[in-house]
């Protein structure tokens, strides 16, 4: 599938209440389809030339989004030149983003009332949409000393009757699971499961969960579907989906895995 046949895939796509359609574009990048709208999380459009593939959808090819969610300043989830463009050819969307950030998205080009803000506990309604934002521990949880703000977050997202986490780039911490749980029943998730290392902590490439700790949180999630993520950009950050499908069916039999074999592959799912 092009860049234009996903597009109008997007577009054409039936999404009655109680479901939800996403599509996983690389890395931690995941549009979703919620009724008729469309909300686009760390997608990352920059055709850097160190990323092993390349953008499923050009930058200036997005359209029809919503809203755009970014989950921490890493330029593979917020894509500050690509979020330059799509204040401009998405013009009614709303950007939402780590508080500790806003200069630098206003930066870009997002007009105040554009731009959304959030930190630990944080809730914004955009239409029929809720976004509820919790901590991220990327590396590690370390708020900014003067104003309290975190730098990285996690998302829930609720619409058209379906919950969907997406929890951005995080290692698990002290009551992070508490804060999920009290959400009520997640319906699918997208989670980290490139790991960390020295050798990568020393080249600054901050590490996530390791697909067993991924798989483990969504053991205690019990989601309705669990989605491997950030694994397939970076020589030197890589790591194996099946590792994850594999483990988690061997050690939680009653969740499903996503099989993910294709970048704009539709992934139906329905409230339970």
């Amino acid at each position: 599938m092009n860049s234009q046949e996903f597009l109008q895939t997007v577009r054409e796509t039936k999404v009655p209440e109680g479901s939800a359609v996403l599509w996983w574009l690389g890395q931690m990048g995941l549009w979703v389809k919620l009724g008729d709208t469309v909300i686009s999380i760390d997608y990352f459009a920059n055709e850097r030339p160190d990323r092993r593939i390349a953008p499923p959808v050009p930058v200036h090819e997005v359209e029809g989004v919503s809203i755009f969610l970014g989950t921490h300043d890493h330029d593979d989830h917020i894509d500050h030149p690509s979020w330059q463009v799509w204040a401009k050819t998405c013009p009614e969307a709303r950007f939402v983003f780590p508080m500790l950030h806003k200069q630098k998205v206003l930066a870009d080009g997002i007009s105040e009332d554009r731009a959304i803000g959030l930190s630990d506990g944080g809730c914004v309604q955009i239409g029929d949409i809720t976004i509820r934002a919790i901590a991220a521990a990327h590396e590690f949880l370390d708020p900014d000393p003067g104003s309290g703000l975190y730098p990285a977050l996690q998302y829930i997202i609720e619409g058209n009757g379906v919950r969907i986490y997406h929890a951005g780039d995080t290692l698990r911490y002290e009551g992070m699971i508490g804060k999920l749980q009290a959400l009520g029943h997640i319906d699918a998730c997208l989670l980290p499961i490139n790991g960390r290392d020295a050798e990568r902590y020393l080249r600054n490439c901050i590490g996530n969960m390791t697909f067993q700790e991924s798989v483990d949180l969504a053991g205690e999630l019990k989601p309705g579907l669990a989605i491997p993520g950030h694994w397939d950009m970076f020589a030197g950050n890589l790591a194996d989906p099946n590792d994850f499908s594999t483990y988690l069916q061997a050690k939680y039999g009653d969740l499903v895995p996503c099989q993910i074999s294709d970048y704009m592959k539709p992934i139906v799912i329905h409230h339970q």
